[in-house]
C-alpha cells in the first residue's frame, strides 16, 4: 500500500511517498519503508527579513519585530564603536530617528523600518557595539519592537527585491 505524506515549512514542501508500513517491514510485495522517495515541490528565497532602502531590516515574530542594520550597512560604516539604541518602553514611528551609530569612519542616524513600542534593546550590542560588524544578523541586532500597524510591512522590500536595490545606482 502507498503511502503520501506532505511536511511543510517555510522554504520548501516536501512530499515522500513510501511503500511498506510505518516499522520498515515488508511484505512480499511490498518495498521496504526505508527506500521511501523524497521530492521538494517547492523552493523560496529567504523571505522572512525585510529592508528598508535606508539598509535596516526587520524580522516578524507575530506582532514583534526585531530590528537591525544590513551588511552592506555595517561594511560601509566600517567599524561600530558607540552605539545608541531606543529606550525600551519609548514609541517610535516608521522612517523617524530612533538612536544612533558611531564609527571609525563615520556617524549615521538609526531610522525605525516599522512604527511601535520598543519591548527590548540589544544591550550587548551597546555594550560591545562591534557585535554589528561580527554578525549583523544574529548577535548584531538593535532593539525589538511590538508592531503597533502590520501595514507597515508591504512597503519593504524583500531580500530578491534589496539585492536588486543594491545592484542600482538609487542607494
Amino acid at each position: 500500500m502507498a503511502r503520501l505524506i506532505i511536511q511543510g515549512g517555510k522554504c520548501a514542501v516536501k512530499t515522500f511517498i513510501s511503500y511498506g508500513d510505518l516499522f520498515g517491514t515488508t511484505v512480499k510485495s511490498r518495498i521496504p519503508f526505508a527506500m521511501a522517495r523524497s521530492i521538494t515541490t517547492t523552493r523560496c528565497l529567504r523571505n522572512d527579513r525585510l529592508y528598508t532602502n535606508k539598509h535596516e531590516w526587520v524580522t516578524v515574530d507575530g506582532k514583534i519585530g526585531t530590528v537591525g542594520i544590513t551588511d552592506y550597512a555595517q561594511d560601509a560604516l566600517g567599524d561600530v564603536v558607540f552605539a545608541q539604541l531606543p529606550d525600551v518602553g519609548s514609541i517610535i514611528k516608521k522612517d523617524e530617528e530612533c538612536g544612533a551609530l558611531e564609527s571609525v569612519k563615520a556617524a549615521s542616524e538609526l531610522t525605525s523600518p516599522v512604527s511601535g513600542k520598543v519591548m527590548e534593546k540589544n544591550e550587548a550590542v551597546e555594550n560591545k557595539p562591534g557585535l554589528i560588524n561580527k554578525s549583523c544578523y544574529k548577535d548584531g541586532w538593535l532593539f525589538k519592537v511590538e508592531l503597533s500597524d502590520l501595514d507597515e510591512l508591504k512597503s519593504l522590500m524583500n531580500e530578491e527585491v534589496y539585492n536588486m536595490f543594491l545592484k542600482s545606482d538609487t542607494h
